[in-house]
């Protein structure tokens, strides 16, 4: 798993193909902010939904500060998927690096 700071993402995801944003948040915080085009899977939910998942996609992993991304992203790992990275410092820093319009909680 990669780790990017936001202001990284930014500029990887300007040059890079189409992958997944996954957002592993609350649907409460989600509706607060997040990245366009995201998709929402809390991480309760990662076990269920894991077969929904394509392991050879290159997937973002996103929550509010990068921890439980992160957790997610060991757990994928775990389950064989090879190309994850995890947004360091999340939606939060985000919005303090990239996007200061964006909401923060």
């Amino acid at each position: 798993m990669r780790h990017l700071r936001p202001f990284e993402l930014k500029a990887y995801l300007e040059n890079a193909g189409q992958p997944l944003l996954l957002d592993v948040r609350e649907p409460w915080e989600f509706k607060i902010c997040h990245l366009a085009g995201s998709r929402l899977v809390p991480m309760r939910k990662i076990p269920q939904e894991i077969e929904t998942l394509e392991p050879s996609q290159e997937t973002v992993l996103i929550c509010h500060h990068g921890i439980r991304s992160r957790q997610v992203g060991y757990f994928l790992e775990n389950a064989g998927f090879t190309y994850l990275i995890n947004l360091t410092g999340g939606v939060e820093a985000w919005a303090k690096e990239v996007d200061p319009n964006m909401p923060t909680y």
